[in-house]
């Protein structure tokens, strides 16, 4: 079952964090004993201490002598992302969200969004969100020049990018198109988030059409897997 090109800890360690973000382990939240685990695996006991050992360091379990290894109850403290067909709705999914503004300047539209905007040039933004210090989610901004060049740093600190498009500077925002996706963290991600290489993520990609249907934004998002849940919400009698 494993990998022999990558180490035996690590694979472990990455077997048990899905199962720990699947929610495998009850309502308890109780791991198998290191017996146990190693015998599942098929692997020594030091390898199953070295993969735990390193589950607990990044807050994910604890460990209690004589009782046994639990996943701590902030793992599954989790923002919801809910699709219920309502820009107010989206946009105060991010409210109580710290956000930090990376980098704002014009560039050319990358090879893989040509396709996209009509324009040869496009704003960019990148932003990096956290709650409390963590950090929640990592966003790249695309927007048209006659929009992007309006939209200052400053406005970003304090809303989201589709209420200074509405609000701010007068666009008219009249559909979102949204998809989501499953990914694992690249190094650059991983780095960014606070996450260990290859976490699961869940990436959104979000188009904002104006009246005449064109694209005015791209947004591209990372949400780290242990801090957010996809909701859909479909009324059947609509």
């Amino acid at each position: 079952m494993f990998n022999r090109k990558l180490p035996l800890r690590y694979q472990v360690e990455q077997s048990l964090r899905s199962e720990i973000l699947t929610r495998q382990f009850g309502k308890t939240g109780r791991l198998p004993t290191e017996e146990q685990l190693a015998k599942r695996y098929g692997v020594s006991l030091i390898t199953v201490r070295e993969a735990l050992r390193s589950l607990e360091q990044e807050g994910m379990i604890t460990r209690r002598r004589r009782f046994g290894t639990f996943v701590r109850s902030e793992v599954y403290d989790h923002h919801e992302l809910q699709v219920l067909g309502s820009i107010k709705t989206v946009v105060s999914q991010q409210a109580n969200e710290d956000t930090e503004v990376l980098e704002r300047k014009k560039i050319a539209v990358p090879e893989e969004f040509k396709s996209i905007f009509h324009d040869e040039r496009v704003f960019f933004f990148r932003r990096l969100r956290r709650k409390d210090g963590t950090p929640l989610s990592y966003v790249l901004n695309y927007v048209v020049p006659e929009f992007g060049s309006r939209i200052r740093a400053s406005q970003l600190k304090r809303a989201s990018m589709t209420q200074v498009l509405s609000n701010g500077i007068g666009a008219k925002v009249v559909r979102i198109q949204d998809t989501v996706e499953a990914r694992l963290a690249s190094p650059e991600i991983a780095q960014i988030l606070e996450v260990p290489v290859l976490t699961p993520m869940l990436y959104l990609t979000a188009f904002l059409y104006d009246g005449s249907n064109r694209v005015i934004d791209l947004a591209c998002i990372y949400y780290r897997g242990d801090r957010y849940k996809f909701s859909v919400d479909i009324n059947v009698n609509a």
